[in-house]
């Protein structure tokens, strides 16, 4: 059963979200109801065991506060596929 939900949202982030949609052949709604499914089975999976080799190695690299991972890896995979 589908029931109607009403949001209040940043205009500039409704019309990037339309453009998305659109361009992805999808409704908003379809978009909505797949992200809150995705949100919410992330919280009811159980906890994954993190093997004592890893934990070992957490934290062993320090880097600067300023750095930009995200950029960093953006870069890096236009690189990757840019060739």
């Amino acid at each position: 059963m589908n029931t109607k939900l009403t949001l209040k949202l940043n205009k500039k982030a409704i019309d990037r979200a339309k453009k998305y949609a659109q361009k992805n052949k999808q409704s908003l709604s379809v978009m909505v109801e797949k992200y809150f499914n995705l949100i919410s089975d992330k919280e009811s999976v159980a906890e994954i065991e993190i093997s004592p080799n890893v934990l070992e190695l957490s934290g062993i690299i320090r880097l600067p506060e300023n750095i930009n991972i995200k950029e960093i890896y953006r870069n890096h995979i236009g690189a990757k596929y840019s060739k």
